[in-house]
């Protein structure tokens, strides 16, 4: 049988790059570094979770470590006490903001129609944060993937809506009953 020949359905037909699911149906969205690995804890799930926990914990220390030299600036630039604590203040409370937002993102996705000028403007809070950001991210990834929970919860409610939605099909639509006759 020539290439032209085959049925489109066929496994030579198919390219090899072509993502065809083998169940039908929806398909698990990838969370990053973890892929799909977090739908059934395979392909190296816990030893990326281990080294996303030790990765944001090392990130969140050098992130500290150069927060610190900036402040030792401002000690030798002796501007007083009052722009020092200005500064240890603003940078705590933008990275317990950041860890309390990064943290309801693993829970649950933002509305974007509810999505104002102020919360894009926070962005620039979530970058003075990083450190809290980075903490929360730690934290989640030691119980599981960050953001497994929500990715979970979407991907089974998308599974039973398809289930639901193949069961009601069965059969031929196109055949017509036939007529009971007295």
């Amino acid at each position: 049988m020539s290439d032209e020949q085959t049925p489109s359905g066929s496994p030579e037909r198919r390219d090899a790059g072509a993502s065809v699911p083998e169940r039908g149906g929806p398909e698990p969205e990838e969370i990053r570094f973890f892929g799909t690995s977090w739908v059934h804890h395979d392909g190296g799930y816990a030893l990326r979770r281990a080294g996303v926990a030790v990765g944001s914990l090392a990130l969140a220390a050098a992130g500290a470590a150069v927060l610190r030299f900036a402040f030792q600036g401002l000690e030798v630039a002796d501007v007083g006490p009052f722009v020092g604590i200005l500064v240890v203040a603003g940078f705590a409370i933008c990275s317990a903001l950041a860890f309390r937002r990064t943290w309801e993102g693993f829970a649950r996705r933002p509305d974007p129609a509810a999505q104002s000028a102020a919360d894009r403007s926070g962005q620039g809070l979530m970058l003075i944060g990083f450190i809290g950001s980075l903490l929360a991210y730690f934290c989640r990834s030691l119980v599981e993937a960050p953001g497994e929970k929500l990715h979970r919860a979407e991907y089974a409610a998308a599974r039973e809506r398809y289930e639901r939605r193949r069961g009601a099909r069965t059969g031929n639509p196109a055949a017509k009953k036939p007529r009971k006759r007295r």
